[in-house]
């Protein structure tokens, strides 16, 4: 069949193709460069940010109280690059560097000069136990970190022994700090972040430009896939840009006012949320307030003062804003320059959104839709209309296509029927690190996991998930891991995790125990055996203890039956 006809199949309203049974972004294509062309992310996003960027924008620290003003972060960034590439550091295309910090107004910059030069960015989360870090570690192979001061130690208990450099202290706070340098700096004698990124450099040492290909894998995120065991998802320079493209196609100006743009993330610059949100604010010009430690009063206060018009948050700040226990901190706030909320990493529920707009009338709230495999999302609301669409995650960014599978027979289905969401476009991941289990058919295709349906004007709605992945404030929590380590205990014989719902975060992790026969382990036990080996958004919250697990024949745990038993009686 020939393009032409293939198009006059596709139907205008919602992008369904009934020849194909494949879904088409309705949004207008923004051009990409040439595919085999040297182009980095660092190179797009300066491209963009020189014919957008105000006189105001600004990175922020909310904390501090600091601006760095975008007229001088082209200088920051080519400062830094050549730092990395003079010894002792001496990073060079296709080495990786591993970063583990709260948000700060210094990682963009960070990103954007490791880009720059090829070096594969790696975020990791502070909060991570020594074990999980360990596991990333192995995974990416990094030959320097940047850290935060308090993160050090953990590296080194990893067993890290490649220079680190700490983020956010100046030689003299990091001589304070004292242990925090922890062996790695001083042995590199590697200078402070601060002194790198202002010292101009005039070439010398720095060596010839870095060629970097838009095929080059950039940066190798962290994600539970569907089996539940960690995985690197590699993540090329194509795929960012491809991203932030799609992201800057479906734009539109929702600005009742003359002020300028100003973000405020709440959310870590280590998920691709924020990882990705960090990068297309700077491209298009918008000044971005980070928070290092998220607080209501702290969050509610920067809007006020920096005069916040966007705010990026996970779906349990949406739920704190509208809980009445809140009510006096929140009305007293000053909203004034508020316009949109953006909310991701979780679907948001109908009667949580339903409360916001009763709250916050002259405040669209817009959610969207993606996973670390599709770098980020591949659905959002833009603008007034769409924020209409109650539990709607949005339509597809431009470049994006989609399939609706019946999950038993493989067949596409058509708008208003549920189905497995595929998708397929340029930001879809290169692949995992060691190429094991991946999503990604042969012909592109990428199987999200996730049952959703499209509506007869191309919005999408995400029903439920295949997959078998818990979300505590929209961080991915795998059943399976949890299980492992229960499993590890002497004292029980048997174990399943599901998650159970909670209105404040989403869904929390709750624990089947067995207990072995003559052991009284309880629950307070079964806890903290669990924590001590995961990060503190992994623990289980709660854990019954129960005769049997229901499992086939096989051997696989039958969750909704588990899901049943967890419906009956009384918790410990």
């Amino acid at each position: 069949m020939a393009i032409s006809d293939t198009h006059s199949l596709i139907n205008p309203d919602n992008g369904f193709c009934s020849k194909t049974f494949i879904y088409h972004s309705l949004r207008p294509p923004y051009p990409l460069p040439p595919q085999s062309s040297p182009f980095s992310i660092t190179d797009f996003v300066f491209s963009l940010l020189q014919t957008a960027v105000t006189p105001t924008a600004s990175l922020i620290d909310a904390a501090m109280h600091s601006r760095i003003p975008y007229d001088d972060l082209r200088l920051l960034v080519r400062n830094l690059s050549a730092s990395f590439r003079r010894p002792p550091l001496s990073l060079s295309h296709g080495a990786c560097a591993f970063v583990i910090s709260p948000n700060s107004s210094h990682l963009p910059i960070l990103y954007l000069s490791l880009f720059s030069i090829g070096v594969v960015v790696s975020p990791s989360n502070p909060v991570s136990s020594v074990q999980e870090i360990s596991c990333q570690i192995e995974l990416c192979r990094p030959v320097v970190a940047f850290a935060a001061a308090e993160s050090v130690r953990k590296l080194s208990e990893a067993g890290f022994s490649n220079p680190v450099v700490l983020i956010g202290l100046n030689e003299f706070e990091q001589d304070r700090a004292g242990g925090c340098t922890n062996g790695p700096q001083k042995d590199w004698n590697v200078p402070d972040f601060e002194s790198m990124m202002r010292f101009e450099s005039k070439g010398a040492g720095s060596g010839p430009e870095v060629e970097v290909w838009q095929s080059d894998t950039a940066a190798i995120l962290y994600s539970s896939g569907t089996t539940g065991k960690v995985k690197g998802v590699k993540l090329t320079h194509r795929n960012l840009i491809s991203s932030v493209a799609g992201a800057f196609s479906g734009r539109r100006s929702t600005s009742s006012s003359s002020l300028a743009a100003v973000y405020l993330c709440t959310v870590p610059y280590f998920h691709i949320y924020g990882f990705t949100l960090c990068l297309r604010a700077v491209a298009f010009g918008e000044s971005i307030v980070s928070m290092s430690r998220f607080d209501l009063r702290s969050m509610l206060r920067s809007i006020e003062e920096f005069r916040v018009t966007r705010l990026a948050v996970a779906p349990p700040v949406v739920v704190a804003l509208v809980d009445r226990n809140n009510d006096g901190l929140v009305e007293g706030s000053n909203w004034r320059s508020l316009e949109t909320v953006y909310s991701g990493g979780a679907p948001l529920t109908v009667a949580v959104i339903n409360k916001f707009m009763r709250r916050f009338p002259n405040v669209s709230i817009s959610q969207s839709y993606g996973l670390t495999e599709t770098t980020g999302g591949v659905s959002r609301v833009v603008g007034l209309y769409e924020s209409t669409k109650i539990g709607s995650v949005g339509r597809l960014v431009s470049h994006c296509e989609a399939k609706i599978v019946d999950p038993k027979t493989g067949v596409g289905l058509a708008p208003t029927n549920p189905g497995e969401l595929w998708i397929r476009g340029p930001f879809v991941m290169k692949g995992y690190v060691h190429g094991k289990d991946t999503m990604v058919e042969s012909d592109g295709w990428l199987k999200t996991g996730d049952l959703c349906y499209f509506d007869n004007e191309g919005f999408l709605f995400v029903v439920d998930r295949l997959k078998e992945l818990i979300k505590y404030k929209g961080y991915q929590v795998p059943p399976a891991e949890l299980e492992h380590i229960l499993h590890s205990h002497p004292d029980i014989t048997e174990a399943a995790v599901i998650p159970y719902p909670d209105e404040e975060v989403g869904e929390v992790p709750m624990g089947f125990v067995v207990r072995r026969r003559g052991t009284d382990i309880d629950e307070a036990q079964v806890k903290a055996f669990v924590a001590e080996k995961v990060a503190p958004y992994k623990k289980l919250r709660r854990v019954r203890f129960v005769d049997s697990i229901p499992k086939n024949a096989p051997g696989k745990i039958l969750r909704k039956r588990v899901d049943k038993i967890g419906a009956l009686g009384s918790y410990l």
